[in-house]
């Protein structure tokens, strides 16, 4: 596990370069202000932040392998990292974040593509409610 990346994956990476080909900045493996938990992509003043999820560990419904050295202990850790995952995205909408995941295996134009939506709607959103 320690060899695991824990950002600038090649797919976060393929991911980043076409949201920004599309003209959006943002800020990369943020700290969400008062949790522990890194975004990999934040849109600060839109109020987005995008997870890029990685189809061993977070259980990924198509791509998920379960191994069978140790299978109960990966099951245990896979499932708390899919509960807490849950989690953190029903805390994070709560408190007024847009969350976006991405599996791994999304083809990174047409997962940069979802992201520019939610973001644009997002600010388009926030300019019509300091116009009213």
């Amino acid at each position: 596990m320690q060899g695991t990346r824990r950002r600038d994956t090649a797919c976060e990476r393929a991911i980043r370069s076409a949201v920004h080909r599309s003209g959006l900045r943002f800020r990369v493996d943020w700290t969400i202000p008062g949790t522990r938990r890194r975004a990999d992509l934040a849109f600060v003043t839109p109020r987005v932040l995008v997870f890029v999820d990685g189809c061993f560990w977070h259980g990924c419904p198509v791509h998920a392998t379960w191994p069978k050295a140790n299978a109960a202990w990966w099951r245990q850790k896979i499932e708390s990292n899919r509960q807490r995952d849950r989690d953190a995205s029903r805390r994070l909408q709560l408190a007024g974040w847009r969350v976006v995941r991405v599996w791994e295996h999304e083809p990174p134009d047409r997962a940069a593509r979802r992201i520019v939506t939610v973001v644009e709607r997002r600010r388009r959103q926030s300019i019509s409610q300091r116009t009213l």
